[in-house]
């Protein structure tokens, strides 16, 4: 994160506001700009933990509030201390504790022992704009606050960054979501977040999610989840991105497509490829429609490549899925409230009616992809590789990116589609 003051505003303020409210420092509205109610917070919280109160957010400050993101503190136990004790001190719960620390006996815990207390919030935000390090916050938070959770990354972008992945349950069938091959679609990344923090919480409970059994899913199910495969143009949309040569070099790209508003109209990663149109599943198609729409060099959107798997994260995603053994994917998008099911003539076997399970749960609609967008797509690569189901999400109403007062309405439409695609494979 970088160093904030008053004055500054984005992203990064948003998250700085969500984590002094977490602490208790009531920052004023979450709106993104550091005015003087976020100052005086700030300073607060400074004081409280021992630091120089002068409102200014650096490297130290942003370390003392890291545990009101990732959601949880490590504590050494002192002589005498139990779980309740802690749950108390920590305002959270003993079931809490125990969760997210399942080889330790609390009727017999060694003094120095370091543990894992989770605090009372949820650790995924779904009212601030994303980015890549909050992506990768919220699934360490995640990952410790719900061991079983196993965490990696399958490659990196353009700009180094990791490509994450969260993997649950201990199934032999495996099935996969992403979300966030465009970059203005940054919304979809918070659906599987908030999907992977409620269905584990489900399971470590014993409780249902969509009215089936967490427990009976993980148990049947091996599920990978990756939120962000976009994201260094999650960063670029969101505003973390604002200087430096990536943006210069983006910018430049942009201003030879005037009619794709900046950042916000940006879809492909950093260097102007469409991730969704790099895939070797009618690629060759695929760049003559997008060619003939003008989009013959790197641009913001619908640019297909130099050739198939041209972009890092494309190349990632392929040799990730080639490596696994995964009889269901998901693709999240935002471009309306429907259900893509096909590509060309496969129609693999029982992929219409788990499809028509998913736009029974959500009130989507079923359909065939657009001609103008049917070709070298992850879902068409996957469908034409595997004959197996495959599906792409286009969730919401607008233009992307979708308002995230959006987010409570997509979400209620999708956890059926979520929890049916490991039910019903």
């Amino acid at each position: 994160m970088r160093t904030l003051r008053v004055g500054s505003a984005g992203q990064e303020v948003f998250v700085l506001q969500t984590a002094l409210d977490r602490a208790d420092y009531n920052p004023g509205e979450i709106d993104g700009i550091f005015g003087t109610r976020t100052l005086s917070a700030v300073q607060r919280f400074q004081r409280a933990n021992g630091l120089v109160a002068d409102g200014i957010v650096g490297m130290l400050t942003w370390s003392m509030l890291r545990p009101y993101l990732v959601g949880y503190v490590t504590h050494s136990i002192n002589r005498g201390e139990t779980f309740w004790q802690l749950a108390e001190k920590y305002n959270t719960s003993v079931s809490a504790i125990r969760t997210a620390n399942p080889n330790i006996n609390p009727l017999n815990i060694q003094v120095g022992t370091r543990i894992i207390v989770p605090l009372s919030f949820d650790v995924v935000p779904t009212d601030i704009p994303i980015s890549s390090e909050l992506n990768a916050l919220m699934i360490e938070g995640l990952a410790m606050r719900y061991p079983f959770i196993r965490v990696g990354s399958l490659g990196t972008s353009v700009m180094g960054k990791d490509l994450l992945f969260m993997r649950l349950g201990t199934g032999r069938t495996q099935v996969a979501y992403n979300a966030a091959h465009h970059a203005n679609e940054w919304i979809t990344s918070y659906v599987l977040l908030k999907y992977v923090e409620d269905l584990s919480r489900a399971f470590a409970s014993g409780g249902n999610i969509y009215n089936i059994s967490a427990n009976e899913l993980l148990n049947n199910v091996n599920l990978t989840v990756i939120p962000m495969v976009n994201p260094d143009g999650v960063d670029l949309v969101t505003g973390v991105l604002s200087q430096g040569t990536f943006y210069n070099q983006a910018r430049a790209i942009s201003a030879a497509y005037p009619d794709v508003p900046f950042p916000e109209g940006w879809k492909a990663n950093i260097l102007g490829t469409d991730l969704n149109l790099n895939y070797p599943a009618g690629w060759e198609l695929a760049r003559d429609i997008k060619f003939a729409q003008g989009f013959t060099s790197p641009a913001p959107r619908d640019y297909v490549g130099t050739e198939p798997l041209s972009a890092p994260e494309s190349q990632a995603m392929e040799q990730f899925t080639l490596q696994n053994d995964f009889r269901l994917i998901l693709a999240y998008h935002t471009q309306g409230r429907v259900i893509y099911w096909k590509y060309l003539d496969y129609e693999p076997p029982r992929s219409r009616e788990i499809g028509e399970a998913f736009a029974a749960s959500s009130g989507y609609e079923l359909s065939l992809t657009p001609p103008e967008s049917a070709y070298a797509g992850y879902k068409d690569w996957f469908i034409q590789t595997y004959n197996r189901p495959g599906y792409t999400i286009e969730v919401g109403v607008g233009t992307s990116p979708l308002p995230l007062s959006q987010f409570p309405i997509i979400y209620s439409n999708n956890i059926g589609i979520l929890t049916l695609g490991m039910a019903l494979i």
